[in-house]
């Protein structure tokens, strides 16, 4: 008998795979490690120093830049 190709659920009816998640930035991981929220991310004296050492090299959400003015390089990368 020759062997079934696919993913056996769809033709069982069954649930597609799920979709891989994706990776968390480098700033994402800092404001975990920091223990912070939306909320408390721009009283942070820690995370602000953390950003102004990295903005031209990580992301960093532009709401986050605008309330502290952090200037970013737009020709860097």
């Amino acid at each position: 008998m020759p062997s079934r190709r696919g993913n056996p659920k769809w033709a069982s009816g069954g649930q597609p795979l799920q979709p891989a998640r994706g990776v968390a930035t480098e700033f994402e991981i800092k404001v975990k490690q920091l223990g912070l929220t939306k909320q408390t991310c721009a009283a942070s004296k820690k995370l602000r120093s953390w950003c102004e050492s990295n903005r031209n090299r990580c992301y960093i959400p532009e709401w986050l830049l605008n309330e502290w003015g952090i200037p970013v390089d737009p020709t860097s990368s």
